[in-house]
């Protein structure tokens, strides 16, 4: 796939600091801006400067998707199987999602609350990303020596999840999950400063903003009014007015 790369003008990058900077970044980690950059080190140091700030902008928006969703979904949960949904056999959830739990609430008790059981609003607030989409997938193996498969769609999109969305229309449990998934994979490359230049951002951004509407329009409408994703996309890498 051919990357369009903005025109770079001179910046002072001698060799010196570019040594420097090669070496406080890592060659691996620069050789995929240099491969992109056809061996221009100057370059590739600018395409990873604007790699940075746009992954910065994109902190806001991930993050306002994020904690929306993870709110609604905990809310149908709770209406339907309570409190502590996450500890009702009823929801049948699957092996792995229970070892996420256990581990949580482990962490918990070890960095936080040694004392006292961690209460729901705790352990529902410490469950990462990746958690929340799964729960929106089919579901896998809830007992590996049986073979006995979790049915997420029957246990959790049906009684609870599909009115975590009350604004979207015809909504499918798959056409929740496979945005959303695609939006979990992106957060976990900007969250571990990796290159994130070569996806469809523009589509990403509008993809977090759809589906903030199916929770929260208002909220989607607050995100665009303080997210600068736009701006950054629309700065050349050149550019004095790149800051991350």
């Amino acid at each position: 796939m051919t990357i369009p790369i903005p025109d770079v003008k001179n910046f002072n990058l001698n060799s010196k600091m570019l040594d420097e900077l090669e070496g406080s970044l890592s060659a691996d980690r620069l050789r995929t801006y240099l491969t992109v950059t056809g061996g221009d080190r100057a370059d590739a140091v600018r395409l990873y400067t604007w790699n940075t700030a746009i992954s910065a902008a994109f902190y806001g928006p991930l993050q306002a998707l994020e904690v929306a969703l993870r709110n609604a979904m905990n809310r149908e949960l709770a209406a339907v199987y309570g409190q502590a949904w996450y500890d009702n056999s009823k929801t049948g959830l699957d092996g792995g999602c229970l070892a996420r739990i256990e581990q949580t609430k482990r962490d918990l008790r070890k960095d936080k609350y040694p004392d006292d059981p961690p209460h729901p609003p705790q352990v529902v607030a410490s469950l990462s990303f990746g958690f929340w989409v799964s729960l929106l997938g089919p579901g896998g193996l809830i007992d590996r020596k049986t073979g006995t498969k979790a049915n997420y769609e029957m246990t959790l999109w049906r009684p609870a999840l599909r009115s975590a969305f009350p604004h979207a229309a015809r909504l499918s449990s798959k056409n929740a999950h496979t945005p959303l998934n695609f939006l979990r994979t992106f957060r976990n490359r900007i969250a571990h400063h990796e290159p994130v230049f070569p996806r469809h951002l523009e589509q990403d951004y509008a993809n977090i903003l759809e589906i903030t509407s199916w929770i929260t329009p208002h909220k989607r409408e607050w995100i665009k009014a303080h997210s600068r994703v736009l701006k950054v996309l629309a700065t050349p890498r050149d550019s004095v007015d790149l800051k991350f």
